[in-house]
Formats: C-alpha cells, structure tokens, sequence
C-alpha cells in the first residue's frame, strides 16, 4: 500500500470534513444553492490562481504534471457534469424535501457506490479485505449519521439524494481516468465550470447574493474544503485507485464531526467513538492490504512524473529532461511479473 498517497486521500477527507461544520455555519446568511455555487467558484479561482504561482520545476528535475489533452475532455465534461452540477443540484432538491438528518444518511452512500461502480463497471479489483475495509467506514459513517427519530418525509426527496450519490460516485470513477493530467487543471476547471452553473441555477429559483463578508468566507472555504481537498483526491487516484481512494474519502463525515466538537462545541458522543473505531478499523483493513500475484503488463505510452523504478526502464532521447523524478512521453514495454501492488495507473489488468 501506498502510504503517501494514503495520507493525500486521507488529508482530502479532512480538508472536506472541515469544511462541512464551516458551511453549516454560513447557511445562516447564505441560500443553500448559492453557497453551492459560491464553494465550487472559492476552488476554481483559488487553485487557479495556485496553478499560475507555483514555482516552476528546475531543470535538474523536471517532473512537471501533464496538461489535459483533447482525449481527456469527454471524461471530464462528464465529471463536470455529474458532480459539478447534477450531483450538487438534486442534492440541494433532496434537502429541501428530506430531514437534514436522514439526508445525512443518505450521503453515505457515496463511497458506495463510487466503490461498486470501481468494481463491477470499471473493473477494478478488489478483494474480502478491501470489500470488509469499506464496509467498516460507510458503516462508521452511517452509525455517525443515524438520527434519533429517522424521518423521510416523502420518497422524491430522498431519491434525489441517493441519485446525487450516484452522480459523485460517476464523477470519481471519470476522475480516476484522468488523473494522470494535472490535478490543478482538473479542479480549476471543475471549479470554475461548476461554481458559475450553480450560481446561476440558484438565482433562477430565487437565491440572492450574500454581504461581502460571509461570500468571502465561503469562497476560502471552498478553496480549502472543496479545491485543495480534491487536487489531493485526484493525486490519491493517481496511485490508489478509485475504490481504496473513496474509502479513505469516506472518513470525511467522522473528521467533520471531530472538527465540530472542537470547533463549534459540540458533545462527543458513545456514536461518535463507535464510527470513528469502525472506520479506524476499516482504515487498518486497507492499509495493512497485501494483493500480490503474477500480473502483465501491457504496452502502453504515456506521460507523467516518474522515477526509474522498475515500472520504468525505458531509453532517453537526447531531449528528454534529466534527473529524476522527470517528465516525458515514454513507453512501457510488455513486462510480467509478481510483486505486492494496488491498482494504480501502472496496474490495471484483469483479475
């Protein structure tokens, strides 16, 4: 397992945690739709702006991320689309007609499904250990989530959140098939496509701007909670795979919870220890994973920040930058062989 990338995943959830508590204090002076909107244009224009004043890489280690290309555009309109705009819109339908509590509920199932659709549509793998890891976190979410006295008000509302899940869950899978691009460009784009939509959606049913003061809130919040929470999302994918990155995701609500009771001062509960052992466990499952076997490699050419492991034994031409780690377009011969591996970029064959 990929500790690093462990740690990307599990600073994401987080970072989106945080932001959680913080956005239910803003809902007191801002429409629900418009802080949408406000939240995804706070991660579009910060980490736009993050993107122009990173430094540069240095000649002796140019290990710069890949643009998007042309063939990335369709998987990521779709991502767009599904957890920029459907995924936010339903969920702010369901809301409206759904117990906050039971609605909170319902959000669990995001890591589910982005896990069943990793699985069975994408074909990733995955095994008991995995399948029982995040069984163990969803549970921990739902327990954490569970109202006293669970309400549905009626089915619409309901079904337009797990719908919204469902979105997300698409939107993960889509990300996962360009996440070798750069992460900052996807989520500036996402951002910056996203925020604009929502604004203009809530406008359309009534939703008006709020004072100066609690906008920029929300816009840093959303850079934070939403735009850097997701370029560590994107870079977890990268190494861990959609499945074992949402997993880790899934942590968000107990992380969020802890934020509350330290931030806004909110009892710890007997339920709040009870998730957090459950996902800890669930955590533990994933981290202590070991899936070895006899695996091909296929032929493939791509480009991306690599060092000269053994997944890399390719030949330089005289304009390919040196040091290491580095960035060009580079091949990967056909090569077999058995070692412990998650299904990264590198990995994605048949089980």
């Amino acid at each position: 397992m990929n500790r690093v990338a462990a740690a990307y995943a599990l600073a994401s959830a987080a970072l989106f945690g945080v932001s959680t508590p913080a956005a239910k204090a803003l809902l007191g002076s801002i429409d629900p739709g418009v802080l949408a909107g406000l939240l995804y244009c706070g991660a579009g224009v910060g980490v736009a702006i993050l993107r122009r004043i990173r430094p540069p890489s240095s000649s002796a280690a140019d290990a710069r991320e890949i643009a998007l290309t042309r063939a990335d555009l369709p998987c990521l309109a779709g991502a767009i689309i599904a957890g920029g705009v459907i995924g936010p819109v339903l969920l702010m339908f369901g809301l409206a007609q759904t117990d906050a509590s039971a609605a909170s509920l319902l959000l669990t199932l995001e890591g589910a499904f982005t896990a069943l659709m990793a699985w069975f549509i994408f074909h990733e793998n995955f095994d008991r250990r995995i399948a029982l890891g995040l069984f163990c976190i969803v549970l921990g979410a739902a327990i954490l989530a569970w109202p006293q006295t669970p309400r549905l008000d009626s089915l619409i509302g309901p079904l337009a959140i797990v719908v919204a899940c469902l979105a997300w869950g698409l939107d993960n899978n889509l990300t996962r098939k360009i996440s070798l691009s750069d992460p900052l460009q996807i989520v500036e784009w996402k951002g910056l496509v996203a925020g604009p939509v929502n604004l203009v959606l809530a406008w359309s049913v009534g939703g008006t701007m709020p004072a100066p003061a609690p906008a920029l809130v929300a816009l840093i919040v959303g850079f934070l909670g939403y735009g850097v929470s997701l370029v560590l999302f994107v870079i977890a994918l990268r190494h861990l795979g959609t499945a074992r990155t949402s997993a880790y995701f899934s942590t968000s609500p107990f992380l969020g919870a802890i934020a509350a009771v330290l931030i806004l001062d909110e009892p710890a509960t007997a339920r709040l220890a009870l998730s957090g052992a459950l996902m800890a466990l669930g955590v533990w499952l994933h981290l202590t994973e070991r899936h070895e076997h006899e695996h091909l490699h296929s032929p493939v050419t791509h480009s991306h920040p690599h060092t000269h492991d053994e997944h890399h034994r390719h030949e330089h031409s005289p304009a390919d930058p040196p040091g290491e780690p580095h960035t060009h377009a580079h091949r990967h011969a056909p090569l077999r062989h058995d070692h412990p591996h998650v299904p990264d970029v590198h990995h994605q064959h048949p089980h």
